[in-house]
Formats: structure tokens, C-alpha cells, sequence
């Protein structure tokens, strides 16, 4: 029987557990990236292991996301970095030298290696034949200093693409078809692999963008073969000495198939407030707009910028819309400005930002109340703009441009004939922006360099015997880590500091939460379906944490969050019976005893609400090296415990 490219990958990257199906096996890391939102803490926790010096093949320090220094904390964490990677044998990216995903896929990403990076779109990797995983910051840590990253040896999923893309259709179709299908639950536990006759009908920077947004299925990962398109861009990058062709087998055995003819696609856009909410530009209809925005780490390569220089030349943005421009990286602006390209995005009154994240994570570019706003980036959560109101639809960037002329949504396919777009044979590579670290013989007299802001790691205690804790808060289905750690302009440079940051916890779901956690001294909170879906950020399990969260019982996790809360020494428990949920209310007091020798037994607690005088079960589904850690009080301590 042969073997799918996941299965390759991982099976030369295996240190630890059985390679078999469903089971938590140990993966050397090659590579990890990191960027400034979750960088410091990340950082933070390397210090703490006490490893002088990063142990894996390239580690690099992005700086992308807390850009807008509108106080000095940005600032100050920007240069803690800086220094911590100069000490530690990391390359730091310095702020302007664009999107750590972006960038990485041009300067350091290679077929065949693993990457983990302490951001959700780390799988963006995953174009160029990565196994790339989005992780928690303490498991870029781990790796960091030379330890396995653990997943559930996942099911791997066939999407079998055919045909080839209609003019003005984009890969941003491709994936929103795909989350139409199979919903932002549907990838949990699971790698998406792409074959068929239609890849090689995708360029890098297209394959970037689907599996880019493949972490909004909950995916573990996405991924690509390595064949001659990987090659033409990585020779075009100055790169091809990385290059090695990588296929699935002829007869790999996936466990599910889903089978896409690229010819029949249409233009879609994800509407509010979801990205598996899609639907086609002609059921959304002719909607008046009031902002596009074009970039983030999935639609800012230079490919994508040249598509709407084209779609805006000779033209002017709507009175009624505001249309700002992120390119990805220093690489893509630089090379806009010396064909001509920007001048024309200029000349169209488009608004010119720095390469970096900015509105995707609510950095700027808020919209008008109750605004409709077309962006070309991956998430659309409620309230993520910035503006709590705001109707966010995410589409192409073919889509956006022409829609940022019209001033309503338009169908791309109006334009008229497309010219064919290639990528040049060669990229412009200057990588004056990128700081190697400090020599090895050096190391020790660089200073790391910390500002007022930069609070420690927030302690975490062996898993106690009986939990007996009110319920603090009760949420539904599909809340996001938007919803349990807001990012945005405001919230953002707080970061590195856990007791400032926790004052926002929940704030988009209830604003009084913080301090009645707190006032609590410990609590259970409960949660529905898809539990902590989104981005990457521990804060989502350090804020709880710090506020006094034991355990989580919802209706089911994702991926990443959960493995958040265990690092964090948090419960992450599930309803054995998913309709205790509405039995339970906020307030009720929640009694779990003898927890060690409960998850010592097996996965089922047995659990009571001592307000309304009932027992229910729940589950714990955790390796035992899962286990450990809770009992030790997350993986910090765990760590130190078995270094």
C-alpha cells in the first residue's frame, strides 16, 4: 500500500509514538517562525527552558503584526525580539520586511521539512510541499530548543483538482469552495493533500493561498506536491538548491476524496460573519460597499498585486469607497515599484500600507459602523475589523479591485478578456531586512533588552484533586479565539503582558467577565461546538489561566486552542452526552473530585452540577504524555520537570 505525501513527510520526521492511525506520534521540527503578537511570550518561555540556543536547522523572528506603534510597547517588544534572537540563534525579520508567511515562503521555506510557527496560517508553507503547522507559542518553544511536536496522527484528505481556472476565477475560489463544502469543522484532525491533473495549473503563490485559508477548516495542516512549478519558483527565489520533487504514491490510500473541476467555479465570496459562509457574486447580488481591503498572508503576493494593478490601470476608486493595499513583503513592493505597478495603484487612489498584517487583525482600516467592507484576507469573525458592526465578505483580489471601481460588489468576470500573468524568472532579493544571529562565540555578551510592558510567563499549578468551581461564563458554538482574546489596534500591544491583557478576555462576548473571574478566584467556563477556532494565540488559555479558568467543557475543541489549555494546565473536557450543555447555566456550581486518579482511569470524569443537584460525564480525550503535563501544570512545568 503506498503512502500519501502527508504520510512521507511525517514518517521521516517521526521520533516518537506509532505511526499509526488516530495515535499521537512525537515529529522533529526543522524550522519554526514566529511573530510579534505571540513572539514575546513564545520568547518569554524559551528563556525559561534555559537553552542558550536554538537547536533546529532555521528559526526565524518575524515582526508583522503589532506594526502601529501608537504607545511605546510595540516598540519595546520589537526590540526584546530582536535581542532574544541575536542571543539565541535565531534570524529576525525586521518590521517592514512584510508578512512572516509571505515572507517565509519566499526566503526560507523548503519541500519535504516541517515547520510549526506560533501563528494559524503557518500552513501557507504547505505550497511549496511543507508540512507546516500552526502551534501555540510554548510548542514553538519546545521545538526551539530541540524537542518533538505532537499531533494526532491525522486522516488525510484527497482534494482532487481537475481542469483549470476560468479567467477572472482565483484560487481564493478554490478554497472558499472548499469551506463551503466542508465548514470550518470539517478539517479538524485532518490534512488536506491536493493532487490531480489540476495542480499544475497553479502557481506557488495560488497553492499559498488555499492552503493559506485551509486552517479556517480547522485542518492540521494543508499541502501541495513539490513538482516543476515548486522548482521555477524556488530557482526564481535564488533558492532551487532546496528544491526536491515530492509526490504521493500512485496507489496512497486517503480516507476521504473530494473531487473539484477547477473549470466549473465561479467567483465567491465568504459573507459575514464566517468564512465557510459562501456564496456565489451572483446569489450575493449588486451590494453597495464602503471599503476594500487587499493583502494579508493569503492574497498579497506579487502575483495578486500585478492582477489588480491590472484590474485599476487607467482607473479611479469609487467616491463612495475606500480601498487600501497591503503588498506581502518588501520583495513585492519593491519589485511593484520598479515595473511600474505602484504607480498605477497609486494613481487609481488606492491607500498604500506597509507590508504587514494591519486590517486583517483589526490594525487600522476599521470600517465605517455597520461598513461593508470586501477584503481579500482569511478571516471575517464578528468584530475583527475593529468595528464591532461591520459586514466583512471575503473574496478575491480580482474581485475587490474591480468592486473598489464600481463601488458594489462585482463579478470579476465582467472586466473583459485576461492576459495571462506570470511570475518573473527572477525575484528581486535584498535581504538587508533579515538580521542573522549573533555568532556563537558572541552569544553571551549580547544584551536582551526588555521593556515596562514585558511581564512574566503567569504561573500554573499542578492539576488540583477536586475541582469545585462556579461557572463564569457560558457561550455557544463557533466561538472563536477573536472572541476569547481580541486583537485590534488597542488590545494588541498588550501582548507580553498577561494581566493587562486579561482585562479584555471575552470582551466581545461579555465585558463583565474579567473581573467576575476574577472575583471568583476559580471558575468553569462552558462552551459549545468548535470551541476556540481561528488563530493560533495561547493568550486565548494564558488570559483564563491567569483569571482563574480550571477547566473548559464544551462541545467540542479546536485543534490548536485545545492544545493551548493543556499547555496552560486547563481542562479541556467535552460532554459525553452533548445535552447536559443546556442544563447547565451560568453561575451553577461544577464539582469534579479525585481528578488525578479519574484521568489516570480513562478518559470518561464524572462530574456534578451542584446547583441544580444532577451528575453528568465528561471526557477527556488526551495522550499520556498529554496527562503528564496537566498533572505537572501545563508543559512549562512539564518541561523543566523532565529536562
Amino acid at each position: 500500500m503506498g503512502l500519501t505525501l502527508t504520510e512521507k513527510i511525517l514518517k521521516n520526521h517521526v521520533v516518537d509514538g506509532e505511526f499509526v492511525k488516530g495515535k499521537e506520534i512525537g515529529i522533529k521540527i526543522d524550522q519554526t517562525l514566529t511573530q510579534d503578537a505571540t513572539g514575546t511570550m513564545a520568547y518569554l518561555e524559551f528563556e525559561a527552558m534555559g537553552v542558550p540556543r536554538v537547536k533546529t536547522e532555521r528559526s526565524v523572528a518575524y515582526i508583522d503584526h503589532n506594526t502601529l506603534q501608537s504607545g511605546f510597547e510595540n516598540a519595546d517588544d520589537h526590540r526584546f525580539i530582536g535581542s532574544i534572537a541575536k542571543k539565541h540563534g535565531i534570524y529576525f525579520s525586521r518590521p517592514g520586511n512584510g508578512i512572516c508567511h509571505q515572507v517565509h515562503l519566499e526566503r526560507f521555506g523548503a519541500p519535504g521539512k516541517t515547520l510549526i510557527g506560533s501563528d494559524s496560517h503557518t500552513p501557507t508553507g504547505g505550497g511549496i510541499g511543507m508540512i507546516a503547522i500552526g502551534a501555540g507559542g510554548m510548542d514553538v518553544a519546545v521545538a526551539m530548543g530541540g524537542g518533538a511536536y505532537y499531533i494526532t496522527y491525522p486522516k488525510i484528505v484527497n482534494v482532487k483538482l481537475s481542469g483549470a481556472l476560468s479567467p477572472w476565477v482565483s484560487a481564493k475560489d478554490v478554497i472558499l469552495e472548499v469551506l463551503r463544502r466542508l465548514s470550518v469543522k470539517g478539517g479538524v484532525g485532518k490534512v488536506i493533500e491536493y493532487t490531480g491533473e489540476g495542480v499544475a495549473t497553479l502557481s506557488v503563490p495560488e497553492r499559498a493561498t488555499i492552503t493559506n485559508m485551509g486552517a479556517e477548516l480547522g485542518a492540521t495542516t494543508s499541502i501541495f506536491p513539490s513538482d516543476e512549478t515548486t522548482r521555477k519558483f524556488l530557482k526564481a527565489q535564488g533558492r532551487e538548491e532546496v528544491y526536491v520533487e515530492l509526490s504521493p504514491d500512485a496507489d496512497a490510500i486517503y480516507d476521504e476524496t473530494v473531487e473539484i473541476n477547477l473549470s466549473e467555479l465561479v467567483p465567491l465570496a465568504a459573507c459575514p460573519h464566517s468564512p465557510d459562509n459562501v456564496k456565489s457574486v451572483e446569489e450575493i447580488g449588486s451590494l453597495k460597499i464602503d471599503q476594500v481591503c487587499i493583502g494579508s498572508c493569503t492574497n498579497s503576493s506579487l502575483l495578486d498585486m500585478l492582477k489588480v494593478a491590472h484590474i485599476l490601470k487607467g482607473k479611479t476608486v469609487h467616491p463612495d469607497v475606500s480601498l487600501s493595499i497591503a503588498p506581502g513583503s518588501k520583495q513585492v513592493l519593491n519589485m511593484l515599484a520598479q515595473n511600474g505597478a505602484l504607480s498605477i495603484l497609486i494613481d487609481a487612489g488606492a491607500r498604500i500600507l506597509e507590508s504587514a498584517c494591519g486590517p486583517c487583525i483589526g490594525m487600522g482600516q476599521s470600517p465605517n459602523s455597520k461598513g461593508i467592507s470586501l477584503r481579500t484576507f482569511n478571516r471575517n469573525f464578528e468584530g475583527r475589523s475593529g468595528t464591532k458592526d461591520g459586514q466583512i465578505y471575503l473574496v478575491s483580489p480580482e474581485m475587490a479591485a474591480i468592486s473598489a471601481i464600481t463601488g458594489v460588489l462585482t463579478d470579476p468576470r465582467d472586466i473583459g478578456e485576461m492576459p495571462e500573468f506570470e511570475l518573473p524568472e527572477e525575484f528581486v532579493i535584498n535581504d538587508n531586512m533579515i538580521v542573522p544571529p549573533a555568532p556563537e562565540a558572541e552569544m553571551d555578551s549580547v544584551e536582551i533588552l526588555r521593556g515596562p510592558n514585558i511581564k512574566p510567563f503567569p504561573v500554573s499549578e499542578p492539576l488540583w484533586e477536586t475541582i469545585d468551581a462556579p461557572c463564569s461564563l457560558k457561550v455557544g458554538d463557533n466561538i472563536t479565539t477573536d472572541h476569547i482574546m481580541p486583537a485590534g489596534a488597542k488590545i494588541l500591544p498588550l501582548r507580553s503582558n498577561i494581566p493587562a491583557i486579561s482585562r479584555h478576555c471575552f470582551a466581545v462576548c461579555d465585558e463583565s467577565f474579567p473581573e467576575r473571574a476574577e472575583s471568583l478566584g476559580k471558575s468553569v467556563i462552558i462552551g459549545g461546538s468548535n470551541y476556540g477556532q481561528g488563530s493560533s494565540r495561547e493568550h486565548a488559555a494564558l488570559a483564563p489561566l491567569y483569571l482563574g479558568v480550571k477547566a473548559v467543557i464544551t462541545k467540542s475543541f479546536a485543534r490548536i486552542h485545545m492544545a493551548n489549555l493543556i499547555n496552560a494546565g486547563i481542562l479541556p473536557l467535552t460532554f459525553e452526552n452533548e445535552a447536559d450543555y443546556d442544563r447547565i447555566d451560568q453561575g451553577d456550581e461544577i464539582v469534579m473530585e479525585n481528578l488525578p486518579a479519574q484521568i489516570k482511569a480513562g478518559e470518561i470524569i464524572k462530574a456534578a452540577n451542584k446547583t441544580k443537584g444532577f451528575d453528568f460525564n465528561v471526557v477527556l480525550v488526551a495522550s499520556d504524555r498529554q496527562k503528564d503535563m496537566l498533572y505537572a501544570g501545563g508543559l512549562l512545568n512539564y518541561t523543566k520537570q523532565n529536562s
